[in-house]
């Protein structure tokens, strides 16, 4: 079908009106071939006879049916939204093949948003309806109508002009006119989810951000933690460190496009979806519907993203926390998240993950991805990195600033740290199968312990995570493996990774927790000596008051010690 304007005929220096030129240019070229283009198209409301402008055609739909649209826009006193209205009306009348009597059409028959969807593809009589005399005004003398009229290259230079001139006003008008569609759609969805045929996904709009969800909004109570939580992930540095961070990405990817016959047909549900990344893999894998759910405004970017690579047909976004929208569906075979936080459990995530498992993965057959996460830690000696980091505060230029010092022991340090900082044998303190687990397991005491293998003085200890993506709920990883055993294990075409010291730095780095040793009994940092066995505790606690938080207590001694001889420290984790 012929496009509702032809090109612009300026030299595309300027961008600000980029989103609305491409829009409305369609896959026109540049326009420097005038001899090529064709103009406006105006499909009659009646039949299928076309014209070169919108006056024009309500003129002869007029003479010829009677059809006064001017007079029924003027009586029902409608603006440009409710004009767009009464051409859809009367143009599915036409469809349904159902008379149209103007004078029985009343307002109340053009309330209902639907009708702000286009019933004809490209319908040119919208983007022309600027072109029509406002209410109250003489309409001028239709010029006389020719069916497919080419006009010559000055009168297309001409309307090429004023199209430029009007292309302000026309952009605001149509970017409204989106986010009204937009909005109604998503209130829709659910119940209308025809595929969009590749042609109209190339020629329509990009989808303008849209606050619903389910089709009603929810005011937003949340703490003010928890809105700051969703409002640090509507910014693009964060999702372009996520990004960029291959070890993480590449996991994801491999696993879902390794696995398309898992995929192939099943309903996804992606919680967190952030860019929508996740979500555009597994549609990429064949997944039927990919509900992508996101409680941030980066929820916008996501919709354009899918929208732009043409998954909008198989990838629904929804905005809101995924223990409170409603989902079109009850049950789907696949959840994945990248819930991961430092040190796995910060920023609390995982119980959303955990919320969504069992209200709606299928039982018995539903997968998570991934699928299970492995906890580990160690000790660490890095004498450097302690003067450079703590110890630097006691001699600034020839000044002692130990007042700076004070709370930095108290923090977890996110650092990645070099493989010789290790200083003793690592050992996997928990492992969470993901299908199995519950919220209360997030919280815990558990029992380590480790070989001291360093001359250097213990400095403190070392925390990090490995991630499983297994093909089924069944398959178990044993408690002891590293994600590199694990794969030597199952095979070439297996995915995990860690995020630990002794291989490529991710985003997530390790927990380091350096111990005070000014506030622990004097001597005690020389007690620890290379072959020493020690053992412990660590536990992982939410603090009170903040609950996306995370703290750690570790207690360690040689081995046999007990009770008071043992020594312990707590770190924050924020």
């Amino acid at each position: 079908m012929a496009e509702a304007y032809p090109p612009s005929i300026s030299d595309g220096s300027s961008s600000d009106n980029s989103e609305a030129g491409n829009w409305l240019q369609g896959d026109q070229d540049d326009g420097d071939d005038f001899s090529e283009q064709e103009t406006v198209q105006v499909i009659s409301l009646m039949d299928d006879k076309v014209f070169d402008d919108a006056l024009a055609m309500v003129t002869y739909c007029k003479e010829k049916y009677g059809l006064d649209f001017l007079g029924v826009r003027d009586r029902l006193g409608l603006d440009f939204y409710g004009s767009i209205k009464l051409i859809n009306f009367i143009r599915q009348k036409v469809h349904d093949g159902k008379p149209v009597k103007l004078d029985d059409i009343k307002a109340s028959d053009l309330e209902d948003d639907s009708l702000l969807k286009p019933v004809l593809e490209d319908d040119a009589l919208i983007v022309c309806l600027d072109d029509l005399p406002a209410s109250g005004e003489a309409a001028p003398q239709a010029r006389e109508i020719k069916q497919k009229e080419v006009p010559a290259v000055d009168e297309l230079l001409r309307k090429n002009a004023q199209l430029q001139e009007e292309l302000e006003k026309l952009s605001q008008q149509f970017s409204n006119y989106r986010l009204a569609v937009q909005q109604t759609l998503d209130q829709r969805w659910g119940e209308d989810d025809k595929p969009e045929s590749s042609k109209a996904r190339a020629e329509a709009p990009a989808p303008a951000p849209a606050p619903a969800t389910n089709g009603t909004e929810k005011k937003d109570d949340s703490p003010p933690e928890a809105t700051y939580y969703f409002e640090s992930y509507a910014h693009n540095d964060i999702h372009e460190t996520m990004l960029k961070d291959t070890i993480r990405t590449n996991a994801y990817r491999d696993f879902i496009y390794n696995n398309k016959a898992i995929f192939a047909g099943k309903t996804v549900l992606d919680i967190g979806c952030g860019t929508g990344i996740l979500s555009m893999f597994a549609a990429k894998a064949g997944a039927a519907k990919v509900l992508a759910v996101d409680n941030s405004a980066i929820i916008d970017k996501a919709r354009e993203n899918i929208f732009n690579n043409g998954l909008d047909n198989v990838i629904t976004c929804i905005r809101g926390k995924i223990e409170e929208v409603t989902l079109p569906v009850p049950t789907v075979d696949i959840i994945v998240s990248e819930w991961m936080g430092y040190c796995l459990l910060y920023e609390a995530m995982l119980p959303s993950v955990l919320y969504a498992r069992d209200k709606y993965l299928k039982p018995d057959t539903g997968l998570l991805v991934p699928s299970h996460t492995s906890m580990w830690i160690a000790p660490v000696a890095d004498e450097e990195y302690v003067t450079d980091n703590m110890d630097f505060w006691r001699d600034v230029y020839g000044f002692d600033m130990k007042a700076m010092q004070e709370g930095t022991y108290a923090n977890c340090r996110i650092e990645h740290l070099p493989d010789a900082a290790v200083a003793g044998t690592a050992q996997c303190f928990r492992m969470l199968d993901l299908h199995t687990c519950t919220k209360e397991d997030l919280v815990f005491n558990e029992k380590w312990t480790s070989t001291y293998t360093s001359k250097d003085k213990l400095d403190g200890f070392l925390v990090w995570f490995d991630t499983f993506f297994c093909e089924s709920r069944q398959e178990q990883v044993e408690k002891q493996l590293t994600w590199k055993q694990w794969m030597d294990v199952k095979g070439k075409e297996s995915v995990a990774f860690t995020t630990g010291p002794f291989d490529k730095e991710t985003h997530w780095r390790q927990g380091l927790m350096l111990i005070d040793h000014a506030k622990q009994p004097k001597g005690s940092e020389e007690k620890v000596k290379e072959g020493a066995r020690l053992e412990g505790e660590i536990e992982y606690a939410i603090p009170e008051g903040h609950h996306r938080g995370l703290n750690i207590k570790v207690t360690w001694g040689l081995e046999g010690e007990e009770g008071e001889k043992r020594l312990s420290q707590m770190w924050m984790c924020h």
